[in-house]
């Protein structure tokens, strides 16, 4: 087949609809990788036009710029806009859009998942923007403190437009964390083992499991504080045994790894890029993979060191503040390889090197005031002060956005195969740093001074006036800096030179693409054999376009790519990719409706749009796997493999592995509330215990035992090939889980107490509805798979969707019979029959 004629069918078969049909069905990870980032730098103006409100009332005392209503949710808009819609969902466009291409793919592991995230993320920030521009924006701050947040101290819908908005774009963040995360793991050119891997993709794959672990509690905490508001329930509410440090709790398991979450894409940047500029491999790979992963780990375990002045014991303010000292240290051990690496080369200033000289001086003094805040006695000094605004902008903007302009910079002529004007873009650096540092040098010392945060104003005589003035002055400054870097961008994609393959002369994978990438990236996959797959003569990209690698050809119409071993990179399988679709929007819409009926009222409408997502999702699923064995496929370079629906272990398993890891967190964080108020909660053991009764949930104990038979019984026959006996298996495991959910409402229905009288009801109440609910979604999927056994989908060598079944039922199960424990126990001693 010659070059042109792989190109054409491969197009054909990648492409994307022109006009709006291409933009509404589009699942290529390029074009959604673009629109997360595009909409992540609206949102980035956006809450900058709000920090620039915030810096001009409070730039002279008594101002009269904005009152204080307006105040309260300019800067609450500016910090949720900023944590919550720019910060995160531009690296994940950036990942979407780079990682295929560094990792020798063709797309990424979901595409219609990523292809979802991106109508969430895109309708749960309109329903802010919109709240804004008619007047209801939040306004209890971007952490929503109760009991602020709560119905008595904010009756309107404002704190709910943040609960149910947030809820909504997390689900995105979630959606991308889990795409990330088996692209990664699974998507990789043949022979890039782990240790072959580009050190972004470690960042990522990092970055990515954080997310999944990390972003759990805070919708959990979203969830109870709606219910909350909309029902009366009290877990926030000392009044009726909950407490309002359980929110704080919840908000900063997510919110404290959401600052490394931040951080490491960023860093990632660094260690991408910095080498090319100093014309030198990086040095201390493993170090630095070392480190990253530590960094992680480590930043679980740091959130107390938000909440020093609540009155928690010594014990843990000492070992809180010993750890996010501690912190500092894998840290610095990349910073250490950064500068080894530039001690070893030639470093060359061009303009994505003077953007990561410039987050190395900010995020130096942002590390710096961050060990002094780790000390207790210092922090109880500062707390709530101007000092600690100073602090997070230097982490955030000087080691976030500093690292990420140099990386549009330095990938730009990969987006647009144009170059920028070095010229115009060093003004707009300069610009920047010199403002940055203006507004938020001086800040330190104006929360020295006394001054706290998110005051809208202040007397005369408290020398707070000039540090003020010259934070104004400054702020407006980067913002001039932030618009020469909109103009230079511009005017590079409509009038700026023509870009070479390579301009930077790199030795990563997503330079051997055409200039602009088609939708299928590579017309076929290399084999890789070392960290630096590229040449300088692009011998490995000119072999790639004649179709000389894997997959050099075209198939039956289908979207194919390689799936490699975890581990070794061994190729393993083809994965077989859908096509562009109307679901993903679909369904974002019926997800959107949920949460658009809980925010006006409608509560009746919300259980019909959850009707509608599961319809949607069920239709989403029923066309993908095949109704005959394939056998080993040529994929060639002398490799045959399965296709992934008869491998054993495809990305649709490896995603499953991670979404319930997403659900065993947020369950575990239910569980984390209910010991932390029966531990420290006002009026707590509650006055009245439940009930259980020992027969019903001896019941509900036997149905789950019976259920777990059934199916293990069922996935042996269907190994055997004897469908029909695997039917009936799957139908007494569904009418056993049926009977598992009416005992488990049955074992302490009568005996429940009501959830509005204490929090105790409130969250028995809500695990019961978490066990049942799960109960639910495993007996869905158990009829799915029954049906796909009728349907022809499943045989012995074709037993994907089995395993996923497997995975939710056993997690359904265990989820059920621990909830039963947890509601049990505490009032054991009052069991009847």
């Amino acid at each position: 087949m010659s070059a042109l004629k792989l190109h054409g069918e491969l197009d054909a078969v990648w492409g994307v609809p022109r006009g709006w049909r291409g933009v509404l069905t589009s699942v290529n990870h390029s074009d959604l990788g673009i629109r997360f980032m595009v909409a992540a730098g609206v949102y980035f103006a956006i809450g900058g036009v709000l920090a620039m409100m915030i810096r001009a009332q409070l730039a002279t005392p008594r101002s009269a710029f904005i009152g204080p209503e307006i105040y309260n949710q300019v800067f609450t808009m500016h910090g949720s806009l900023m944590m919550f819609m720019f910060a995160i969902p531009f690296f994940e466009g950036l990942a979407m859009y780079l990682l295929p291409k560094l990792l020798g793919s063709r797309d990424l592991a979901f595409p219609r998942l990523s292809a979802f995230g991106w109508w969430c993320y895109l309708f749960g920030g309109s329903i802010l923007l919109v709240a804004m521009a008619v007047g209801l924006a939040p306004d209890g701050g971007w952490f929503m403190y109760t009991p602020l947040a709560s119905k008595t101290y904010t009756p309107g819908i404002n704190a709910d437009v943040w609960l149910l908005g947030i809820t909504f774009v997390e689900i995105s963040a979630v959606c991308a964390s889990i795409e990330i995360t088996v692209s990664v793991l699974k998507l990789r050119a043949p022979g890039m083992s782990l240790g072959r891997m580009p050190i972004f993709a470690w960042y990522i794959l990092v970055t990515a499991l954080m997310m999944v672990v990390g972003f759990p509690p805070l919708i959990l905490a979203s969830t109870l504080l709606e219910i909350e508001r909309a029902f009366g329930w009290p877990f926030f509410d000392p009044q009726r045994g909950g407490n309002p440090l359980l929110w704080q709790h919840l908000f900063w398991l997510f919110g404290h790894p959401e600052v490394y979450i931040i951080f490491l894409p960023a860093a990632g940047v660094v260690s991408t890029v910095l080498p090319v500029m100093v014309r030198h491999t990086l040095l201390g790979y493993g170090w630095i993979v070392g480190s990253i992963l530590v960094l992680g780990f480590f930043s679980f375990g740091l959130w107390v060191h938000h909440m020093f002045a609540t009155g928690i014991p010594h014990l843990a303010l000492a070992l809180f503040s010993a750890a996010s000292a501690l912190v500092a240290v894998p840290t610095v051990v990349q910073l250490f390889a950064w500068l080894a690496t530039m001690w070893a080369g030639r470093p060359q200033m061009r303009l994505p090197m003077l953007y990561i000289a410039g987050f190395f001086f900010n995020f130096l003094l942002g590390g710096l005031t961050g060990v002094m805040l780790a000390i207790v006695p210092f922090n109880w000094q500062v707390h709530d002060t101007a000092f600690v605004t100073a602090h997070l902008h230097y982490v955030l903007i000087g080691g976030f956005i500093f690292p990420m302009l140099a990386g549009v910079y330095y990938w730009l002529p990969r987006f647009t195969a144009r170059r920028s004007h070095p010229l115009l873009g060093q003004l707009g650096f300069w610009l920047i740093f010199v403002g940055f540092n203006v507004t938020f040098l001086v800040m330190h010392l104006t929360g020295l001074l006394g001054m706290p945060r998110r005051i809208y104003t202040y007397e005369p005589g408290l020398g707070w006036e000039w540090p003020n003035l010259i934070s104004s002055i400054g702020s407006f400054v980067m913002t001039f800096g932030f618009a020469v870097v909109l103009i230079d961008g511009v005017l590079a994609i409509v009038f700026g030179r023509r870009s070479s393959r390579n301009p930077w002369r790199a030795s990563t994978l997503e330079w051997a693409l055409p200039m602009p990438a088609p939708s299928y990236n590579l017309a076929s996959l290399p084999h890789v054999e070392s960290r630096e797959p590229l040449d300088r003569y692009h011998k490995l990209a000119q072999s790639l376009a004649m179709g000389e690698g894997y997959l050099g050809r075209t198939r039956d119409g289908l979207r194919e790519t390689t799936g490699v071993e975890v581990v070794s990179g061994r190729v393993s399988e083809i994965v077989i990719l859908p096509g562009n679709s109307w679901l993903p929007i679909a369904t974002a819409a019926a997800t959107g409706s949920f949460f658009l009926a809980l925010l006006l009222g409608y509560y009746w409408l919300a259980p019909i749009a959850l009707l509608g997502v599961a319809s949607l999702l069920w239709r989403w699923a029923a066309p993908l796997g095949a109704r005959a064995d394939l056998g080993p496929i040529d994929i060639g370079r002398g490799a045959s493999v399965l296709p992934h629906h008869e491998a054993a272990e495809a990305p649709g398993w490896w995603g499953s592995v991670f979404a319930l890891v997403t659900n065993a967190t947020f369950f575990s964080s239910m569980l984390f509330g209910y010991a932390f108020l029966a531990t420290v909660g006002p009026g707590w053991p509650p006055p009245v215990m439940v009930q259980p009764s020992l027969l019903a949930g001896g019941v509900v104990f036997g149905a789950v035992t019976l259920a777990f038979l059934a199916e293990g019984f069922a996935f042996r026959r269907m190994l055997a090939g004897d469908m029909g006996s695997a039917g009936t298996g799957l139908v007494v495991a569904i009418a056993a889980l049926l009977i598992c959910m009416l005992g488990l409402l049955a074992f302490g229905w009568l005996g429940l107490p009501s959830p509005r009288d204490h929090a105790y009801g409130a969250v028995t109440w809500v695990m019961l509805i978490y066990g049942a609910l799960h109960g639910f979604i495993a007996l869905v999927v158990l009829a799915f798979v029954r049906r796909r056994i009728a349907a022809g989908y499943v045989s012995p060598a074709r037993m994907l969707e089995p395993r996923v079944a497997r995975l939710w039922l056993r997690y359904g199960l265990a989820a059920m019979l621990i909830v039963l424990a947890a509601i049990a126990l505490p009032g054991a001693a009052s069991w009847r029959w």
